[in-house]
């Protein structure tokens, strides 16, 4: 009997160590499979961009972006899911998810599913999560969580997580992981995902530089590899839910915003999509610097681009709206004010009137010339911040992203610049 308790007790404690040793084991965060799919992922930072010179530099997949919010469609979304298409990438669409509760993340859903109805993509739809606003991170789940099986039911397709390596692991729950893929943001070397712990194990699309430079694109793009699993398992066209998905759309067109004690134009610019000018014209405020608690403003949410064009055989369109400028409509699309002089043989630069067509695209565009190069942004100069500037409408003249000018100038916060301040590009 004494013998047989020594062996039940060295067992039991073979047993215990086992288990702990299990416990603290660092599993991981591997490819899913071969990352052989090259691929990008666009908004409207990126402007118009020919895909017949994105497909000859070799990208094979795009992920556009089309919503954000309750209310907010890209004004790209159209263009770039039709152009990428017609030059035979394969599509996939993600939204950026600003909810605080879990109804605000059904209207979202909702809003998505409205946005993509119709388009038939090849890859998993994705959530983009990544500003919390306060939450909590049993909130934030809950919420996460909504969105995904809401965009899953009303449109038939899988959907995913975009997440950077921290949130992975500290805000994103494992019952998330083990429902849902990963697409990861990592800058670093891959490899040295091979010690590293999160909540997911693998991944099925890696976001490795956010300064990639590819033909046909005007500046920097996220640069990707994907591994088979973004694919769909069956393709398909989203459904019409035969609504807008927002209790705040008006048209879905404009909004009415009610501005809060420490709301500034800016970061209201920011927030929407939209930029300072555009805001200040369209509400006639005199000083973009002086706005008050409860005061009602209209934010436009959706811009003027229409039909299937290329840039070397059509167009794009824009609706000049009340308040519009040609610096703001240039600043917009990423090109200059005489680039639309010349393209429209506009007169007057300072006189264009609401309801006006401007093309944004020239049918004899210099950019049809295959052999063309497109240059890195402009970098090594500063600017000095003017009044009405925001960083995104800097970033925009210069070709170069947001995320960019705050860590080159170590902004502590992007919503927050002033006359005066020194901005090195």
């Amino acid at each position: 009997m004494k013998k047989l308790g020594s062996k039940l007790l060295a067992m039991a404690l073979l047993f215990t160590i086992s288990f702990v040793i299990q416990a603290n084991v660092c599993y991981a965060i591997t490819s899913a499979g071969e990352a052989s799919y090259a691929g990008i992922d666009v908004s409207n930072w990126q402007g118009y961009i020919d895909y017949s010179r994105v497909r000859q530099a070799g990208i094979q997949v795009v992920y556009i972006k089309a919503s954000q919010g309750r209310t907010y469609r890209d004004p790209y979304v159209e263009i770039n899911y039709q152009n990428a298409k017609a030059n035979g990438l394969k599509v996939g669409f993600y939204h950026f998810l600003t909810a605080t509760n879990v109804r605000e993340a059904e209207q979202e859903a909702n809003f998505f599913a409205s946005v993509i109805a119709g388009k038939e993509p090849d890859c998993k739809l994705v959530m983009d999560y990544e500003t919390f606003q306060g939450v909590g991170v049993t909130t934030i789940n809950q919420i996460a969580e909504t969105f995904l099986q809401k965009v899953q039911q009303l449109t038939g397709k899988q959907t995913i997580v975009y997440s950077n390596l921290y949130d992975s692991q500290h805000i994103f729950n494992k019952n998330l992981a083990n429902q849902y893929q990963l697409w990861l943001a990592y800058y670093g070397n891959d490899q040295n995902l091979t010690s590293t712990t999160s909540n997911w194990n693998e991944w099925i699309g890696i976001q490795y530089d956010d300064k990639g430079i590819i033909p046909g694109i005007n500046g920097y793009v996220d640069r990707d590899n994907f591994t088979a699993g973004i694919f769909l398992s069956e393709a398909g066209e989203i459904p019409d839910q035969g609504n807008s998905g927002s209790e705040n759309a008006s048209g879905g067109e404009t909004i009415r915003y009610t501005i809060k004690r420490g709301d500034t134009l800016s970061q209201i610019a920011n927030r929407y999509g939209t930029t300072v000018a555009e805001l200040a014209g369209i509400n006639q405020i005199a000083d973009p610097n002086l706005i008050y608690p409860g005061q009602i403003i209209t934010i436009p949410t959706d811009s003027s681009i229409l039909g299937n064009e290329t840039r070397c055989t059509g167009k794009i369109i824009y609706t000049v709206k009340r308040g519009d400028t040609l610096w703001g409509i240039a600043n917009r699309y990423g090109i200059t004010v005489s680039q639309l002089v010349s393209i429209n043989q506009i007169s007057n630069p300072n006189l264009i009137y609401p309801g006006e067509k401007i093309r944004i695209t020239s049918l004899s565009s210099p950019n049809c010339n295959q052999n063309q190069t497109i240059s890195p942004p402009i970098t090594g100069i500063t600017y000095v911040v003017r009044r009405g500037d925001t960083l995104w409408s800097i970033s925009r003249r210069y070709g170069v992203t947001v995320r960019y000018l705050v860590e080159k100038n170590n902004v502590q916060n992007p919503n927050l610049i002033y006359p005066g301040q020194i901005i090195r590009i």
